[in-house]
């Protein structure tokens, strides 16, 4: 709501509101702080809400999915989530088996991450060679789909190529002189710029000079970014 709070210029609904007479999913449930969980409660039961700055309530008609990476009754025990909360939410519950033991997910979901970091990239990629493949199958995933999919986007980022190879997947070889620990660190918007330089110098022979002006940024800029990105000429 407009005026709620210092910086808050516009109105805007929250989260209950966009998603009324739909379904709200909130994911890491046993993350949400103890006192946000009570009012999370509280909403669920009185299917009402006040909208922050606002001097009256407002009904509120939604599913509400919730996930979480732990076992709830331990999280219940280490007073992480509120028991009252999980019998509430908790009318049907779906345990997933983790990723290491749904192998026939694996290269689904990957070519999915895929798709989507190269759209954003603005890359044309064909997928996986099929001995990237063979590594994505083996490796046991401890992360699950979370760490699959933030594997593949630093693939994305890494690749040269029309393709993902073995050399562009992380989980195949230990960090050489601290250099790829900057990828996992590195947005998708740096690392398409990584990619842009590192592709120039290679159509231009490494002359920083004609580099720098086919991408159309000074020199000076141009020298900046290559010794941030670590970028070998």
């Amino acid at each position: 709501m407009k005026g709620a709070f210092t910086g808050a210029t516009t109105d805007r609904d929250g989260l209950f509101r966009q998603a009324d007479k739909g379904t709200l999913m909130l994911d890491e449930l046993a993350e949400m702080p103890i006192e946000t969980q009570s009012k999370l409660l509280r909403v669920l039961q009185e299917k009402e809400l006040r909208p922050v700055g606002g001097r009256s309530t407002c009904k509120t008609d939604c599913r509400v999915i919730a996930a979480t990476n732990r076992r709830p009754e331990e999280a219940i025990k280490e007073g992480k989530l509120r028991e009252d909360l999980f019998y509430r939410i908790s009318a049907i519950a779906l345990h997933l088996p983790p990723l290491r033991d749904r192998k026939d997910d694996i290269l689904p979901l990957a070519n999915s991450f895929l798709r989507r970091y190269a759209a954003q990239a603005g890359r044309l990629l064909a997928g996986f060679a099929p001995a990237a493949e063979e590594v994505l199958l083996r490796f046991e995933w401890p992360g699950n789909v979370r760490q699959l999919q933030n594997e593949v986007q630093r693939a994305v980022l890494r690749s040269e190529g029309r393709t993902i190879e073995v050399q562009d997947l992380s989980i195949t070889s230990a960090p050489e002189d601290g250099q790829s620990e900057q990828w996992p660190n590195m947005t998708l918007m740096e690392g398409v710029e990584k990619n842009a330089i590192i592709q120039m110098l290679k159509e231009t022979g490494g002359n920083k000079v004609e580099t720098a002006k086919r991408l159309g940024i000074g020199r000076q800029t141009l020298y900046n970014k290559i010794k941030a990105y670590g970028i070998q000429v």
